[in-house]
Parts: C-alpha cells; structure tokens; sequence
C-alpha cells in the first residue's frame, strides 16, 4: 500500500507464528503496519518511510551461524524499536550484547509467567508501575546473558532476568515475553503505546482510508484492462468484487462457479445479491460434473485443494476467453490465507497447508492478480464490506473455504456425499440461529467423516457416517477457542440430523482448538 510517510509501522518478520498478530494490534491501535520478512526489510524501510519498526519472535536460534539479523538501516534510522521474544534476543546480539542457546543456560521459558516491574519505563508508563506483577506468554529457548551498552533492565521473570530491557536515549525496548498474544491480558495496549507515546502517531487510520487508498490502486493497477473476479460465495470474494466494481465499474465482470460443493443455497443468494442489489455483471458456471469428476478417487486433501485450485483457473479462463479476452483475476484472499500457506512477502514463516487461491498463476494465463484484501484480517473484511454498504446479515456470515464442502469431507468426495453433508450443514447452522448464537460464533460447520457405525431406527440396524459438527470462536481466524454449547442444544441438533438426513447414523463434536487444530478439516 502507498502509505504517506511517517504514518506507519514497519514490522520485521523473523518467522514467528503470531507475526500477524503484532499486525493485528497495530492496526487496531489506529496504526497501519506492514509486515517484511527479514531478508526484504531494506527496500520494505526506504518504501514505507516508518515511524517505528518491530522486530518480531522467531524460530531461529540467535547464536547459531547464519540465522536472521535485521538490516543495518534499523538502527542507524534513529527510529523507536520494539523487538520481541527472538526480535529481543536479535537486537541484543547487533548492538553488542550476548545471547546463549538454552542447551546452555537450563532451558527456555514457555507459557505462562508472571512479570516483576523493577524500574520505571516509557513504554508501560501509566500501564504498570514499579512493585506490579503481571501475566505473560512466554516462548523461548535461548536467552539474553548479556546486555548491549545503553541498556537498563525494567522487569524481570523467575526464567527471564532480561525479560523487559530499554534503552530510554535511543527509545529502544526489548521483551522476551509475547504480547500481542490474548495470553497477554495487557499485551495489546502496550503495543498500543509503543505506536502512540514511543512513536508519536495519532492512531487515525481508518477503514475508510483503507477504502480510498485501495480504490485509487486498484485503478493504478488495472488501467483500461478488464478484470475478472472468482467468486466462491464468501464474504471475502464477495467484499473484493464490490470493491472493485467502485473502481473501475464496469471493467469487472464476476464468474461464480457453481462446483457442487457450496452450501444450501448458495448460488441463489449470490445471484441475487449481484445481480438485484448491485447491477455487477455476473456469470454464473455449471461446473458440478467436471469438478466431481475430477475428485473421484481423490482422498488427500492437498491434492484436493490443488486439483481445486486448478479447476477454477481453467474455468476463469475459459470465461475469460468467451468475454473477450481479461488482464486480470481478481480474488478474495486474506492475510491469513497466505501466512498459513507461504509467508505473504516471501518470508521465513512456516507453511501449514496451501490455500486454493494463493500461489500464483499458471504461467500459460496471460493474466495478473488482483487481490485487493491480501493485507486484511477476517474483521477487518467484515468492517470494509460495511463501509462498502454491504448489509450485517451477509457481512455477518461465518467464513466458507474457496474449496468448499470438498475439505469438508475427508476421503472421497461425491455428488451423494456432499447432498447428505449439505444438509445436515443447514440444519446444524438453522438451529444456531434460532438459538440466537449464530453471532456469538465465529465459524459452524459439519464435516462429513469417512467412518460408518452401527446404529438402531426403528428397531432395524443401520449402518452409516458419522457427521462431527465443529463451532469455534475466533477475532481473526489465526487461534481459536471452541465454542461450549449446552448439552441440551447438541442432543437437539444431532436428533434432528438423524431423523432428518438419510445417511448419517451417528454425530459427535469437535473438542480441538486451533493450535493444535486447524478450524477447518483439512
């Protein structure tokens, strides 16, 4: 993005997990900020021209040959530094302190810690005060032994004597604890501190601004050029097409490829929405035979998103050819999407599974991405499909994946397959809403299991699948927490999925977080 300078924060990716959430309280702080992989932080400095940079964790060992340093022109730019966990421990090394390997030194730290506030400090002044004991998210190996000349330790931990350093003169701070994760109850607002007090920003930006910028982009970008856009049925594809079509009207032309793997009705409502309310030019694909050809005998869910992902291009592309020829394929994919399945600037994080629509174009398209909220968070989509007029009741849906109820159905994937799960989906999602839980969850679905069980109806013996309905709550779909629904209300959803789904026997809930799970199956 072509933010003005001295407006934002740079942030160095060093390979962490929770990078984007550093982003993520950043940015709700009022602040943008951009995450740049170590080994791209030069050019991402001199083009943002930031206020403050953050350095962030990592899983590289600091004593160790070869691992991640931060470029010279963060220290000599005279710019505040916040370096966290690795980001810490990086910071020390460069400006001539020491940090041991834990092979070394007893052990790391990980979890829960309590932080002994020993010294007065800029960065918590009026959060914390000397004598306070505060909880933190620990997770490190290695530790700090030694000290970089202008350093001062602030607080401290029973595993970590270095576990809050500062240097007041150059407004350099240093912390072996996370604080952008929840398990930081204060962690948030002293980030959010670092960007106002240490840095001086006023915490003005808005989606609005995120809006206009994008707008004025978009329209650098494409030129004269048309564009295509997928759309899979979702908020994101869905807010990115509106988007969009304000930019460059009627450049854009949308392709909904109706696969046979979407919910209960899904193509309708996307029709009308197009179609009715906004006057976008809409081309809807019946691809349902092509797609559960192309699935038959496919259990692995990689190559199921892969074989996905390459479908559509070639529908995208056969669409594109009956139009006239496109310059261009616009997608809704998030930040999220492309941290799990490579870091987005190219970065060291580590890839969790691929996603249908990151990684590029087949070189055979003559076409470019557009991908207009590839810098958003799920929330963030949410609040932009508002400022765009979106209505809460479609903004508000629960996240849907681009590869449907295929990742929804571990093992083989069929038309009958996919008819039993979308209906015992509706139901399940129905019965949240009369319960009047539907916005208290972030994401509910029903998974299909490759597992058949005995069971009993009507004194006859039935031998089945087994539906696993799954409810998390999440701020932006990085962790999530499971969603504790009553005994009560699960016992009424799986009896009416019996009675009313032929096919499914059995159903269970999943218990499993994220980490360790991932909120989808596969």
């Amino acid at each position: 993005m072509n933010i003005s300078q001295n407006d934002s924060i740079l942030i160095i990716d060093f390979g962490s997990q929770v990078t984007q959430l550093i982003a993520r309280r950043v940015r709700e702080a009022g602040v943008y900020s951009e995450i740049a992989p170590f080994n791209n932080a030069k050019a991402a400095f001199e083009r943002m021209q930031p206020k403050g940079i953050i350095l962030s964790g990592g899983p590289s060992s600091v004593p160790d040959e070869g691992s991640p340093r931060a470029p010279d022109i963060v220290f000599e730019s005279g710019l505040p530094i916040l370096g966290i966990c690795y980001g810490q421990q990086v910071m020390m090394q460069q400006l001539g302190g020491k940090v041991e390997s834990g092979e070394h030194q007893g052990g790391g730290e990980f979890g829960r810690a309590m932080l002994n506030i020993k010294e007065n400090c800029t960065l918590f002044d009026g959060l914390w005060s000397v004598g306070d004991e505060h909880q933190v998210w620990m997770s490190h190996g290695d530790k700090v032994t030694q000290l970089a000349p202008g350093f001062d330790v602030v607080a401290t931990s029973a595993g970590a004597p270095y576990g809050f350093v500062a240097d007041e003169n150059r407004k350099y701070y240093g912390i072996q604890f996370h604080p952008e994760v929840a398990h930081t109850p204060g962690g948030a607002k002293l980030i959010a501190h670092f960007a106002h007090k240490v840095c001086g920003l006023a915490g003005d930006w808005t989606m609005a601004e995120f809006r206009a910028t994008k707008i004025a982009e978009i329209r650098a970008q494409v030129g004269e050029g048309r564009v295509i856009c997928g759309l899979s049925g979702g908020v994101d594809s869905s807010v990115a097409a509106i988007l969009i079509h304000e930019a460059i009207g009627s450049q854009l032309t949308c392709v909904f490829v109706d696969h046979g793997l979407l919910r209960m009705n899904e193509r309708e409502q996307v029709e009308k929405l197009f179609r009715d309310h906004y006057n976008i030019p809409l081309i809807v694909v019946d691809a349902e035979q092509r797609f559960m050809a192309g699935l038959d005998g496919v259990t692995d869910p990689e190559k199921k998103r892969k074989f996905i992902g390459g479908e559509f291009i070639n529908v995208f592309e056969e669409e594109a050819a009956k139009i006239g020829g496109a310059d261009f394929l616009a997608q809704g994919t998030l930040y999220p999407d492309v941290i799990e399945s490579v870091s987005f600037t190219g970065g060291p994080s580590v890839t969790i599974k691929s996603h249908h629509n990151v990684g590029g174009l087949p070189e055979r398209m003559n076409m470019q991405l557009v991908e207009p909220l590839r810098e958003l968070f799920k929330d963030e989509v949410r609040i932009l499909g508002k400022e765009l007029g979106l209505n809460d009741l479609f903004v508000g849906r629960h996240p849907f994946p681009g590869p449907g109820l295929a990742i929804r159905i571990p093992g083989e994937v069929n038309k009958e397959r996919c008819d039993i799960l979308r209906k015992a989906d509706a139901i399940y999602l129905e019965e949240i809403r009369n319960a009047g839980l539907y916005d208290k969850i972030w994401q509910a679905f029903a998974v299909l299991l490759p597992v058949r069980t005995v069971g009993v109806m009507g004194d006859a013996r039935t031998y089945d699948s087994v539906c696993a309905l799954r409810a998390v709550t999440s701020t932006d779909g990085m962790t999530a927490d499971i969603y504790p629904f009553e005994a009560a209300f699960l016992s009424r959803v799986s009896t009416r999925i019996i009675n009313e789904v032929k096919g499914i026997n059995r159903v269970v809930y999943d218990y499993t977080s994220k980490p360790p799970g991932t909120i989808e199956w596969e």
